[in-house]
Parts: C-alpha cells; sequence; structure tokens
C-alpha cells in the first residue's frame, strides 16, 4: 500500500494546502476495504472519492455495532476550536491504537470556503482529502440539493401563476431560493416583475444552500422512501384560508427526490493517515440542527469500532440537537462525548478581550494569564454541565495552538478535575494521530464504561412535552436563562400546531453561537437574562420546530477581503490560496 508523506515540522494554517497536496492516497477501495464495504456497494467517483450506496446499511445490519461519539466543544471564538481536526486526529489516534475508527463529518459549504472560515476539511497532520475536491464540489450534493430546492421554488411560483389549486395566498409564501455562495445582495429581492407572462410579483430571496430545509431533510432521512415522505411534508406557504401547503399538494416531492438521489449515498473519503472518513450533508448550524447525515453514521457504525462525529458549534448549540433532533430521528445512541477546549477560548471567555472575526487575534490574548484561564473556566464547566445533562460525562481535549503556555494547559486541566472530568491535551495539527493517543486512551476508556450503563444517555425532553415547554426547558437547563419571553401571537401559533399533530416534534433554537445566550456580548455563562423569541417556523419535512432568538442570518455576506481574492491556479494546473 502506499505510505503517507509526512512533514515534520509543526503545521502552521498556512501549510494546510502544502500538506495535504504532499500526502499519497491510498486507492479508494482500499479504504473501503478497511471498512468491510462490500464491493458492489462502492462506487468510485474519481480520484480518493467514492459514492457509497445505501444496499450497504443491509449488508452490514448483522455485524457488531460500534461505539458511537459526538465532538463538540464549548462556546467558540470567532475562529473557532478546532472541533473538526480533533474528530479527524482522534480517529486517527484510535488507528494507532489498533481500532477500526472512522469518521463522520458535515460537508463544506462553499459560500463559507470562499469567504471569511475558509475551508473545512480539519488543518496540519488532521486533515481529510482530497481537500480541494471536498471543500470546492466534491461529488455535487451540495449542487443537487440547491437543484432540489430550487425546483421546488420554481413550481410554487408556477402554481401561483396559474392559480393551481390549493391557491396559494402570496404573501404567506415561505419557500425562498438558494445558492451556495455568499451574497447579501440576494437576501430581499421582489420576483415576477415585467409582463403578464413573467409571474406575480411578490417578495422574496435567498439563503444559503446548507440553510435549506432540503438540507436538513437530506441529512435526517434514513432511506430513499424516507426521503420521498419528508420532501412531500415540505411547507412552502399558505393557502387564502391560512392552510398550509406543501411540495406534495404542489406535485413537486417526486422530481425532488429523483433530483436527491445519487446526493442520498455517503462520499467515502481517507484521512491523511488513511483512516475512513464520510462525508455527507452540511445543514447550517444556527438553522437547522447542524450535523451530518445519519445514513453515514448508520454505514460506518456497522462497519467501524468506533465512528466520531462532529456537531456544530457548542454543546449547547448542535451538540443539543446531536442529542435531541439527530439521535431521536435515528435511534442511535451515543457511547461518548468529547469536549473541545483551547486555552484561547478559556481567556476570551474572562471577557477581557476583543476578538474580531477575520482579524488577528489581539496580542493580549496570546500572553501567558492561567488566571485569566481559570476566570474564563465557567463557560467550559457550563458546557461540561450540559453534555451531563443527556446523561454523558464528556473526556475533554485541550486543543494545543503554538503559544500555549504549560501554565494555563494546567488551569484547564485544574478545572476539569474539579468536577470529575479527565482532560487531555492533543497535539494532533502538529503530530497527527500520535497526538492524539492520549485522547483516543482516555476515550476508549469512557466508552467502556457506558457501556455497562446501557440507560446512561437520555434527551433533555420527552416528546410529548408542549413546544413552549420544550424550548423553555432548552433555555433554562443548558443556556442558563430565567426563562424565555414570547413575542405576541407565538405561544397561539405553536398551540395551533400542536393541535395539527406537531406538538411531538423537537425544537431547535436559532440564536448566536457566540454565547450561551443570545446576545454574542455575554461571554462566560450569563445569568440574569431572559431568551428573547421573537418568532417560530415549522420544518415538517426536516421534522422540528425552530424558534428565533436574535437576527439570525440565512444568507451570509462577504467580508471586505474574502477567501476568494486569494485562490488562484498556478501555471501547474495547482489550486493555490485555498486554506
Amino acid at each position: 500500500m502506499p505510505t503517507q508523506a509526512t512533514d515534520p515540522t509543526p503545521a502552521q494554517p498556512n501549510d494546510n494546502l502544502s500538506i495535504a497536496r504532499a500526502a499519497r492516497l491510498w486507492p479508494i477501495e482500499e479504504i473501503a476495504h478497511r471498512l468491510g464495504l462490500p464491493g458492489e456497494a462502492v462506487e468510485p467517483y474519481g480520484r480518493g472519492i467514492a459514492k457509497i450506496d445505501l444496499t450497504a446499511m443491509t449488508a452490514l445490519a448483522e455485524s457488531p455495532r460500534g461505539r458511537y461519539v459526538v465532538v463538540t466543544s464549548m462556546t467558540p471564538t470567532p475562529p473557532g476550536e478546532g472541533k473538526t481536526t480533533t474528530a479527524i486526529g482522534l480517529v486517527q489516534g484510535l488507528q494507532r491504537l489498533g481500532h477500526c475508527a472512522a469518521v463522520a463529518l458535515r460537508q463544506p459549504s462553499m459560500g463559507p470556503t470562499l469567504g471569511l472560515k475558509g475551508g473545512a476539511t480539519g488543518g496540519g497532520h488532521s486533515q481529510v482529502l482530497p481537500m480541494e475536491r471536498i471543500n470546492l464540489h466534491l461529488t455535487g450534493d451540495l449542487h443537487a440539493v440547491a437543484a432540489a430546492h430550487n425546483l421546488l421554488a420554481a413550481m410554487v411560483d408556477n402554481h401561483l401563476h396559474h392559480r393551481l389549486a390549493p391557491e396559494l395566498s402570496p404573501r404567506d409564501i415561505c419557500w425562498q431560493r438558494v445558492i451556495d455562495l455568499n451574497d447579501r445582495a440576494l437576501r430581499h429581492l421582489v420576483l415576477g416583475l415585467g409582463g403578464r407572462g413573467d409571474g406575480v410579483p411578490r417578495q422574496g430571496g435567498f439563503e444559503i444552500t446548507a440553510a435549506s430545509e432540503v438540507m436538513a431533510v437530506l441529512a435526517l432521512a434514513d432511506s430513499l422512501a424516507d426521503l420521498r415522505k419528508r420532501l412531500g411534508r415540505l411547507i412552502v406557504g399558505l393557502d387564502r384560508d391560512g392552510e398550509p401547503v406543501t411540495a406534495e399538494q404542489i406535485g413537486a416531492a417526486g422530481a425532488m427526490t429523483v433530483l436527491l438521489k445519487e446526493a442520498l449515498k455517503p462520499n467515502l473519503l481517507q484521512t491523511l493517515e488513511h483512516a475512513p472518513a464520510l462525508i455527507h450533508a452540511g445543514p447550517f448550524g444556527n438553522i437547522a440542527h447542524g450535523n451530518s447525515s445519519i445514513v453515514a453514521d448508520r454505514i460506518a457504525l456497522h462497519a467501524a469500532d468506533f465512528v466520531v462525529t462532529e456537531a456544530g458549534f457548542g454543546a449547547d448549540m448542535g451538540g443539543e440537537r446531536f442529542f435531541n433532533i439527530k439521535c431521536r430521528a435515528s435511534g442511535l445512541t451515543p457511547d461518548a462525548a468529547v469536549l473541545v477546549v483551547t486555552v484561547r477560548a478559556m481567556k476570551y471567555h474572562c471577557g477581557q478581550h476583543r476578538v474580531i472575526p477575520g482579524q488577528p487575534l489581539p496580542t493580549s490574548l496570546l500572553a501567558e494569564a492561567p488566571g485569566e484561564v481559570m476566570a474564563g473556566g465557567a463557560n467550559l464547566l457550563k458546557q461540561i454541565d450540559n453534555v451531563r445533562a443527556h446523561g454523558l460525562t464528556p473526556v475533554v481535549a485541550i486543543n494545543a495552538f503554538p503559544g500555549d503556555h504549560p501554565s494555563e494547559v494546567a488551569a484547564i486541566r485544574e478545572l476539569c478535575a474539579s468536577v470529575g472530568v479527565r482532560a487531555e491535551l492533543s497535539t494532533h495539527v502538529r503530530d497527527g494521530g500520535e497526538g492524539a493517543v492520549a485522547l483516543a486512551e482516555a476515550l476508549v476508556e469512557a466508552t467502556e464504561g457506558v457501556a455497562a450503563d446501557t440507560d446512561a444517555f437520555h434527551y433533555l425532553y420527552p416528546d410529548e412535552l408542549p413546544l413552549v415547554d420544550k424550548i423553555e426547558r432548552i433555555a433554562t437547563r443548558l443556556y442558563g436563562a430565567d426563562g424565555v419571553d414570547f413575542a405576541p401571537g407565538i405561544r397561539e401559533r405553536l398551540a395551533s400546531w400542536e393541535a395539527r399533530g406537531y406538538g411531538v416534534l423537537p425544537v431547535c433554537i436559532a440564536k448566536t453561537h457566540m454565547s450561551l445566550s443570545h446576545d454574542a456580548r455575554l461571554l462566560g455563562a450569563p445569568n440574569g437574562w431572559r431568551l428573547p423569541v421573537r418568532e417560530v417556523r415549522l420544518s415538517a419535512g426536516a421534522g422540528f420546530v425552530y424558534a428565533l432568538a436574535g437576527d439570525i442570518r440565512t444568507m451570509p455576506g462577504l467580508n471586505a477581503s474574502p477567501a476568494a481574492t486569494r485562490i488562484d491556479i498556478d501555471d501547474e494546473g495547482n489550486t493555490v490560496g485555498l486554506y
């Protein structure tokens, strides 16, 4: 088998592309063989990439189920704390311990890749390959989601134009269009201008593809038949009597399913150390549940000893939704959680430093200050408590950054020990799997403890709890709010949905990821505040109700110097500037 190219120097962010390009990919068939996937279920899709046919779930159904691990984090700084790199490094560390391990991740959106955030394939010596293909198009799944979503949008306007039954109210259409780019100019538009044959004039707009409910459906569907049913339940607006109109009634759900048939198959790739990686679906972390697909997890769990998946943002956001939305939909039970923490995030949450997205970290944040680490520890302790609220005690991964001081790492260990939590320093970005071995050993020990207590995990709330109470329980138990303030009419709207049978759905609260609260300025573990819910929406296809707390953009804009300005092709045809 080909051997991995190595770089003995510590990895820096600008080295990511060069490290990825220097690596030698194994044939994707070798990676599939590691997982025991039947050959007929592996569909090669270019060098180092394959689609996994869903027949793999049936073929592997009798295989023992692996251990299921979610990687989440404390409330992040604007640059993020490295959950993706930690998940990848952890799988490589487990592999070095002799376990068959796979990582399951969301597919990056091209909007952030070309905007402020950059790519999302890990970093240094903990990356998934091929980096360029993953960050830019991969197998076209996001484009298929956009095509299916926009087909429905086109059929909605056609339905309106021809006044077909049920007759839509132009003012009550909630189905916008999507594109996988950041473009603030598309947020609010007027459609149908021109002559009589150009459609019915109305207000509309675009969202980024990751925010599409079709993307959430793709991530939560467990089969092609389930995908078809969920698409049929999508609500596009109200008729003139105020009754919801669905994609099934518009006549679009069947064709949408056909467009998504190939996209439902997970993508198989590999890490730098040739551990299997399943990258599939990419629902928005604010407006949706922010987790990769159920079908990828199910296939991997019957093929590997350990499956490590990542949930978006902190434990109060993607972690909570992993537990209460994704696990509810899949019926899968997690065996362990890893909570990522960094020295810089701990110091950020002490409230003494201003971090601006897209700007270098302030030099004051990099100075040795274990006292600031302790002062910012309230956020870490609250996020540990949030994981424990679901019956699991997390393993804390201290993601090492250049410039971290031993006294600051010791302060994090001390905080974790004070609440009975094991913390391990991980240098996976610099050292690959070898740097995550200690973390992997701690994880194995944690999953062995859970295996003895099969009833440890539990949801935060039961299905039958009223929707208002579900929102309040998340806000008070996980966010630390004193209560919830609902805008006028929201309680009545929730009650009407309950009368229609939607009361059993879980809830997803859309808020900032930069604070436990709805206000990004409130750092640490704020108290003495209430969560304002200004609007609620029904995602009947995805299968959850979401409440909007604060101003959440579903179409990002570009900053003054987007990543796209630095991406180019060199004389040899290689991509440069991607990070």
